[in-house]
């Protein structure tokens, strides 16, 4: 296969991880599109993993719509378990082939480690991975990007750390031409709904004290899994026509296929300049 020119291009991801360092003091005003959940029946289900890839067919067979996959890396000390990060385009090709769809979601850090803790300078570091690694998997622009908040934080904690981190990322996705999307318990929605600050949400129970907030796109319930095809999948509930979904596409190759796309970034240093030294290598390969 002849070479293609790389989805993401140079500039913008440049642009992205540019804004998403200065995300702390630039905003956005765009309002948040409204999706009515009056009766909120559900519409369906979709699964989310990381401990493996099941079968695309077996998911079908199950009756599920899709899944909600990883646009992020593998922890540190997860490398041998957290085996279904990131997501790649050979599953959603997959998905594509039996007529499931994809989200995607973006978390690296957990608990003392969680990507929010760090503000808009964590932003800074984790947006350009997820941008580059949902491109890479066949992810379309215009599409969001659940940024996970997996915990049950206070209001000090969202107003100082996670509404800067949220807001930085928010800044660096629009950049590439995507959307931004929450993932957090219903404190956290109800914030990011008041600072404006995200267009879907997938809503956990962790914290949210049994209350399922009405513009939930999808639901997480604590402890509902299943096995399919060997690995433990998470289910969730669907509430939305559009949850964010999308099927795998790359521009300027004919036909969808594996785009030539390098390695995905190696695990985000600790210092955002170090991130941004590390971005411009990675899109120097890009261009190569």
């Amino acid at each position: 296969m002849t070479p293609q020119q790389p989805i993401v291009q140079r500039r913008v991801l440049l642009k992205a991880a540019a804004l998403a360092i200065a995300g702390g003091s630039i905003a956005t005003t765009a309002g948040v599109l409204p999706r009515a959940h009056a009766t909120r029946p559900v519409l369906g289900t979709v699964l989310d993993y990381a401990a493996g890839v099941p079968d695309a067919r077996a998911i079908a067979a199950a009756g599920h719509l899709g899944a909600v996959r990883y646009v992020s890396q593998r922890r540190p000390g997860a490398e041998n378990w957290m085996l279904g990060k990131p997501v790649t385009a050979a599953e959603t090709l997959a998905f594509n082939a039996v007529g499931l769809n994809t989200a995607s979601v973006y978390q690296f850090g957990r608990a003392d480690t969680a990507d929010w803790l760090r503000g808009a300078a964590g932003a800074a570091v984790h947006a350009p991975h997820a941008i580059a690694l949902h491109a890479a998997a066949g992810g379309p622009m215009g599409r969001p990007i659940y940024v996970a908040i997996d915990d049950n934080p206070t209001r000090t904690q969202y107003n100082n750390q996670i509404r800067p981190y949220l807001t930085a990322f928010k800044t660096a996705l629009e950049a590439a031409g995507l959307r931004l999307a929450v993932y957090g318990n219903y404190n956290v929605i109800a914030w990011a709904l008041a600072d404006q600050l995200g267009e879907f949400f997938w809503q956990h129970d962790w914290g949210s004290g049994g209350r399922l907030h009405p513009r939930a796109d999808l639901h997480q319930r604590a402890k509902r899994t299943a096995w399919i095809s060997g690995v433990e999948v998470d289910v969730n509930d669907v509430y939305s026509p559009d949850w964010g979904q999308w099927k795998a596409t790359f521009p300027g190759t004919g036909v969808p296929g594996p785009a030539e796309f390098p390695a995905p970034l190696s695990p985000a240093p600790e210092d955002p300049l170090k991130a941004l030294s590390q971005l411009l290598n990675h899109l120097n390969g890009l261009s190569g």
